[in-house]
């Protein structure tokens, strides 16, 4: 598993536990289309396949990891920060690790710039997110 998915595992893993009656919702809906038999399970399995997929694919970005930060016990800045993101989240944050990372996101820069690489990390980072479901504040994303 490369970095970028274990930080898209550690975003969405916290969204799931903050939503457990997302899930059995999302269970009844198909075992009461089944016994449905003709036009009445077509529309109820396509309402609910759309209700049940935002919900599991959207993640807000923001409150996860502003609870992540707190819950670091640290005084981290995630929005500004690659490092500050990656250490709230628990993950490694060391040069390797964002080397790595900036390997996955595709960077073209010097890599042993590592301020310019970190900026461009963060940009990268929230862009790749949004493209994944995640909502990302509108800021961030410039």
């Amino acid at each position: 598993m490369g970095i970028f998915d274990k930080i898209k595992h550690a975003i969405w893993g916290e969204a799931k536990a903050a939503e457990p009656a997302a899930q059995p919702a999302a269970s009844p809906a198909p075992t009461a289309s089944a016994p449905a038999a003709a036009s009445p399970a077509p529309s109820s399995t396509a309402s609910s396949t759309p209700a049940a997929a935002p919900a599991a694919s959207s993640v807000d970005v923001a409150p996860i990891l502003d609870a992540a930060v707190k819950k670091s016990g640290e005084k981290l800045d995630w929005r500004k920060s690659i490092v500050d993101l990656m250490k709230a989240l628990g993950l490694d944050s060391s040069l390797a690790a964002r080397k790595e990372l900036a390997s996955e996101l595709n960077y073209t820069g010097d890599t042993n710039d590592s301020a310019t690489m970190n900026v461009w990390l963060h940009k990268a980072l929230m862009k790749k997110l949004s493209e994944n479901g995640g909502k990302v504040p509108a800021d961030l994303l410039d």
